[in-house]
């Protein structure tokens, strides 16, 4: 069985994306917004723990997500034809 690539990364994109940015408004929920740099932060240019920062992540967290599904489901594919 082979995985359609396009729809692959757009889900990996999706649930990542989707993810940091609701995990940042849990943690601020709790916590308050930090403004702190975290490890994430340290990978994703201008991510924090703020609305703006949650914005941010979910932009590059998409991006991220649909490169690692797209090499994820071409790698698969590679390996499934075999």
């Amino acid at each position: 069985m082979k995985l359609n690539v396009k729809a692959f990364a757009i889900t990996c994109a999706l649930i990542w994306g989707v993810g940091l940015f609701l995990v940042t408004w849990w943690i601020m929920f709790f916590d308050g917004a930090t403004g702190e740099v975290t490890l994430i932060g340290k990978i994703y240019r201008g991510y924090s723990i703020t609305p703006a920062g949650s914005l941010i992540g979910l932009i590059w967290a998409f991006f991220d997500g649909a490169v690692g599904g797209a090499v994820f489901a071409w790698i698969y594919n590679k390996i499934a034809s075999k």
